[in-house]
């Protein structure tokens, strides 16, 4: 008896009639205002005003709506989870994802995603500019850093760590930095910036490895340098050529430390793990086949 008038309630007061209430349930309007009736003498309490022109919720009703609001939505939720489980995942995922990231470690897990999950079907515009996932129509975006956007829910996937490198050849040629301050005698190789991140150290050595306690030492240092490209490959390419000194995510250049063509630079001011996300907007009935990606990814990104 509980549940008894509970969805006749709700609906009364979200369409402010029992008439229009009764449609939306199939039942007839005698049916819907008997319900309320006996709600209200088993609440001992008078939930609508009701006039001839116009229903509306008393202070006892608002708050009793938004409870019963969120219940019928727990219901729903529950009733399309058993529903998902026996059913295929399909559909299409339109997403968005920084240019290289999405080329390199995104987009190839997404194709084994759709070989394992035929129905479904993948948009995927790669942009390092941060786009506006409601206005553009889009279900998932894939974000690196800090998060901005709190009206977004978010799933943290994976991390990057930022490399300071530079090829064997250049530094036998030029020396080697062993300070920040070292890098304004040397050829910096420039990206989309002009300047680099890094956590600057000074006073105790235990704090190189608790970064947490000297948050405020984070530092966007000024360097210059004869390249600035937009194109990580490209500022690899550079490095590995001699040409001078770069800061790239480890994407770019783990092969090279691995086999020694680049040599890791300044590691005690390497900047902390930058987290990367997956973003989507604020639903309570998140798509299965949107969650069932975003745990793909969580799973195989390292």
């Amino acid at each position: 008896m509980r549940w008894d008038g509970i969805s006749e309630f709700v609906y009364v007061a979200e369409h402010e009639s029992f008439t229009r209430a009764a449609k939306e349930l199939g039942i007839s309007t005698a049916q819907v205002s008997r319900q309320i009736s006996a709600l209200e003498k088993r609440l001992n309490v008078k939930l609508l005003y009701r006039t001839t022109r116009k229903v509306s919720l008393t202070e006892e009703g608002r708050v009793f709506y938004q409870h019963c609001r969120g219940v019928l939505d727990g219901l729903d939720a529950a009733e399309q989870a058993v529903s998902n489980l026996q059913s295929k995942p399909q559909g299409r995922i339109k997403l968005t994802a920084p240019v290289t990231y999405g080329e390199q470690q995104l987009l190839p897990l997404v194709n084994d995603f759709m070989v394992q999950y035929s129905d479904i079907e993948v948009t995927a515009f790669l942009s390092n500019q941060k786009i506006d996932l409601v206005d553009g129509g889009y279900d998932l975006a894939i974000r690196i850093g800090k998060l901005s956007d709190s009206t977004m829910m978010a799933k943290k996937l994976s991390r990057r760590t930022n490399f300071v490198c530079a090829a064997p050849a250049y530094l036998e040629k030029y020396g080697t930095p062993h300070s920040l301050s070292d890098l304004s005698q040397h050829n910096c190789l420039l990206g989309t910036r002009d300047y680099w991140h890094f956590i600057d150290f000074k006073e105790t050595d235990s704090k190189k490895t608790d970064y947490g306690k000297d948050a405020d030492k984070e530092k966007n240092l000024r360097v210059s340098g004869t390249v600035q490209y937009n194109s990580g490959h490209s500022l690899v390419d550079a490095a590995l050529k001699g040409l001078g000194i770069v800061q790239l995510p480890d994407y770019y250049v783990q092969k090279y430390l691995a086999s020694g063509e680049l040599v890791s630079l300044l590691d005690n001011y390497r900047e902390p793990e930058e987290s990367i996300w997956a973003i989507y907007p604020h639903n309570r009935h998140l798509s299965p086949k949107i969650r069932l990606l975003v745990d793909y990814l969580a799973e195989r990104l390292v």
